[in-house]
């Protein structure tokens, strides 16, 4: 039993159509259930993993749990909660993606510079500092290059570790039902 909202409980929902009342068992869709941060920050129970272009959630499960059906773990455990923005894309929609939002995805997206204490050299660019254009030493980041290094950052995801899947399943399942 590994599919989304096959946990959630259902309950009755009164459809008038017509001016005729029609009770359906719907299911309940609005209830929502966030992994608590002593989860989410334990190390010990995460592999890391960089999804490659256009790897979608259901292909990362069944590579990491053998089936389709722990996807929603994924998205979860990553607090994904619009799995076609939040999700890497692949290269033909990151493209489509950028030439749709920008005019121009080679004009100026913001001006940065390299931090010169502390750490100044990492994989996530986080030792560059945004600036305005008129600051010594600004470098120019495009529009592409800019969303490029948000899609990067969404490709590097946290996967609960296989052993953990069943207890985590049913945590949420008691937390889904109340």
């Amino acid at each position: 039993m590994g599919k989304y909202f096959s946990h959630f409980p259902t309950m009755f929902y009164d459809a008038v159509q017509d001016g005729t009342s029609s009770p359906k068992v719907v299911t309940d869709i609005l209830r929502r259930v966030k992994v608590r941060n002593e989860i989410r920050n334990n190390v010990a129970a995460f592999s890391s993993y960089r999804v490659p272009a256009g790897e979608r959630p259901e292909d990362v499960s069944y590579k990491f749990y053998g089936t389709v059906d722990y996807y929603w773990i994924v998205l979860l455990m990553n607090n994904i909660k619009d799995r076609f923005y939040d999700w890497p894309l692949s290269e033909q929609q990151f493209n489509d993606y950028v030439n749709g939002k920008y005019t121009n995805p080679n004009a100026a997206h913001h001006y940065e510079v390299s931090q010169t204490s502390g750490p100044t050299s990492s994989l996530d660019n986080s030792h560059l500092i945004e600036v305005n254009s008129t600051e010594s030493g600004a470098s120019t980041v495009t529009n592409y290059e800019y969303e490029r290094r948000e899609q990067d950052k969404k490709s590097l995801i946290k996967i609960l570790k296989p052993e953990y899947i069943s207890e985590f399943v049913e945590e949420f399942k008691n937390l889904i039902g109340d």
